[in-house]
């Protein structure tokens, strides 16, 4: 299997003008062993561009709010933000939502200038490790979803990312932990999109269990995965720990189907990810997630599941 390192192989293999060439698995090596320090000898170039593009994109923003006379005080008012909040944003300390960005470009008159970042900085919100990914999931038609450790990050509350985020070893720096939330909570807007993608999931049973934050986080956990359940764009499966086969044993995979028909594998473990190109390969992973939603429980069963874990709690 050809393999290439870094997003820029990320970036070319998740082009819309890609032509599924059978390349192989393009590999990117993430922050999973990360200390978020910036002298770190781990720290991954892609990593260092993404602060300078959000670094630029601060001192952008606040050139023109220095042109428009606005104080942070009254700026950040009219965005519904803290002065501190606005120093966050100018010193690329925290990454503006792409309807921060769209607002900031209206109250300062910038016609245009500061919306041309939204792409860019939307991309360094998440670890270089997941850039291809978030990249290709909002060109998805459809995604198949396989999880065994912990619910996908498209179903999981904020109270259920935040106890993940600091759950990790190394610690993550309070800034780092705020910005993957608010990458995060931005993916879920793809539940949502218009035209709706197929969204299909299967988790085992002990992923619903696992009670990550203590009972009121699972409780609030499974209550927005029966809401979630009710969208006719999605299906929600559970694998039950009774089940004696399973073609899932090698672990969690996600298959993305694009617009134009291509198909795209991935994984990730441990801060590293993998993502399959060549398209048989890919090919292969949504037949074997076919016979994994065939071993599960139905949607209907499967929410009659989370219902009565719900009810046990």
């Amino acid at each position: 299997m050809k393999q290439r390192e870094g997003a820029e192989a990320v970036a070319e293999a998740t082009s819309g003008e890609d032509e599924g060439d059978g390349a192989g698995a393009v590999v990117s090596l993430g922050d999973g062993w990360d200390t978020d320090d910036r002298s770190s000898a781990g720290r991954r170039p892609e990593d260092e561009a993404g602060r300078g593009v959000v670094a630029a994109f601060g001192q952008t923003m606040k050139t023109l709010r220095v042109r428009e006379g606005l104080e942070r005080e009254e700026f950040g008012r009219r965005l519904g933000y803290s002065a501190s909040t606005i120093a966050s944003f100018e010193q690329g300390r925290r990454i503006p939502s792409a309807r921060t960005i769209e607002r900031a470009d209206e109250v300062l008159g910038a016609g245009g200038l500061l919306c041309l970042w939204k792409e860019q900085v939307e991309r360094a919100q998440y670890p270089a490790f997941f850039q291809g990914m978030a990249s290709l999931e909002k060109q998805a038609m459809e995604l198949l979803v396989y999880d065994t450790l912990v619910v996908n990050g498209l179903l999981q509350t904020e109270e259920y990312m935040r106890t993940l985020l600091t759950m990790r070893r190394p610690p993550l720096k309070q800034d780092t932990i705020e910005q993957r939330v608010a990458a995060r909570l931005t993916r879920q807007d793809l539940l949502d999109r218009e035209p709706a993608p197929l969204l299909s999931f299967v988790m085992d049973e002990s992923v619903l269990r696992r009670r990550y934050g203590g009972t009121d986080v699972q409780r609030g956990q499974l209550e927005h995965l029966l809401l979630i359940g009710q969208k006719r764009n999605v299906e929600l499966q559970v694998m039950p720990l009774s089940c004696v086969e399973s073609a899932g044993v090698d672990g969690p995979f996600t298959v993305v189907v694009r617009h134009d028909g291509k198909q795209f594998a991935y994984a990730e473990a441990q801060g590293n990810s993998a993502l399959e190109t060549d398209p048989s390969r890919a090919a292969l992973a949504a037949s074997r997630y076919g016979i994994i939603r065939s071993q599960a429980l139905t949607p209907r069963e499967s929410m009659a599941f989370v219902e009565g874990l719900l009810g046990s709690l």
